[in-house]
């Protein structure tokens, strides 16, 4: 069933202003935009460091292998 309308008396006071709010929400952004901003960073030197990382494997396997193959070589006469 239908509920009586409200009379224009009922009408609740306005919700009291907290001057802090403002604030503590002004700080929490800055602080979630800053953690943001840091998240893309870190993701970018890791990205970096994989890369130098794998090119370093990979110039010690080249040299590695021509160093074997240069024993090899040597300890058959080739």
């Amino acid at each position: 069933m239908a509920e009586p309308a409200r009379r224009p008396d009922a009408v609740e006071d306005p919700p009291t202003y907290d001057p802090g709010a403002v604030d503590r929400a002004y700080r929490f952004h800055r602080a979630k935009r800053r953690a943001r901003e840091e998240r893309v960073r870190e993701r970018g030197l890791q990205r970096a460091r994989f890369w130098t990382v794998l090119l370093a494997l990979l110039v010690l396997t080249a040299y590695l292998s021509v160093v074997v193959w240069r024993q090899i070589e040597q300890l058959f006469g080739l």
